[in-house]
């Protein structure tokens, strides 16, 4: 699985750091997300699919590869 991520629709909430500190951070200039880890091992899933969940802007998503 891999994490992708939308920037225009990223409003900066910071909501997926703060579930999955490991894998997101926010861009120093815009506050938007960065992904540290797009790579997702099923171990890491559950978080990864929280983050994605509780994003407002519903910017995150889990695909299948």
């Amino acid at each position: 699985m891999r994490i992708e991520a939308d920037l225009d629709r990223c409003v900066g909430a910071g909501q997926c750091v703060l579930t999955a500190p490991a894998r997101f951070d926010q861009n120093d200039e815009d506050g938007r997300v960065l992904v540290l880890q797009a790579e997702v091992d099923e171990a890491g899933a559950a978080e990864v699919r929280e983050a994605v969940t509780v994003c407002p802007s519903q910017a995150l998503a889990l695909v299948e590869q």
